[in-house]
């Protein structure tokens, strides 16, 4: 894959990319105070190869340097669902709407593969994403949401009263989205 908007291009992931993308993403959560867990919730930017094998990892590159990543991933959670991750940008490639674009070409490539739920953790730590992700149609899950195959919920998940607080995974989050497609 490889797509440009205005002076940026947007490529698939390669592994002479793990370094520049990693310190994307760490730069990003220092910036807002969140810390950089390379052992723990940012192992799958290290890893690509093993955690993106079922989904995909964009880099974007703006005059040969990386900028900004996004990516996705096939999970458990809820009904044909992937889990949008790692959508970072640097400061330089903000505003300049990047990040409508490219979550809008993250979701027609997940819709392309037939999934029908888009879910994503965030922090409120994260100026801005909050309401970045409301505004493209993302809201707070709901019990509904959860159902396998129209059974029961998926009480393994952590939903009794599908409190969504109580679907986060990444310790350092505190908010919680889904995107129903299909």
């Amino acid at each position: 894959m490889n797509r440009t908007y205005r002076d940026f291009t947007i490529r698939d992931w390669q592994p002479g990319d793990r370094a520049a993308a990693a310190q994307v993403i760490g730069d990003a959560l220092q910036e807002f105070g969140l810390g950089w867990e390379p052992e723990g919730a940012d192992v799958d930017a290290l890893e690509v190869d093993t955690h993106y094998s079922q989904g995909l990892f964009w880099v974007v590159e703006q005059s040969g340097q990386v900028v900004a990543t996004a990516a996705f991933h096939p999970i458990e959670r809820g009904r044909n669902a992937v889990e949008l991750r790692k959508m970072y940008l640097k400061p330089s490639a903000r505003r300049q709407g990047l990040g409508r674009y490219l979550l809008e070409q993250l979701e027609g490539e997940i819709v392309a593969r037939g999934f029908e739920q888009i879910w994503l953790e965030t922090a409120t730590a994260l100026t801005g994403a909050s309401e970045f992700y409301e505004s493209m149609g993302y809201r707070l899950p709901q019990a509904s949401d959860l159902e396998a195959n129209g059974t029961a919920p998926l009480a393994s998940k952590g939903c009794n009263s599908c409190d969504p607080n109580s679907l986060i995974e990444t310790e350092r989050c505190d908010r919680i989205y889904i995107k129903q497609l299909a």
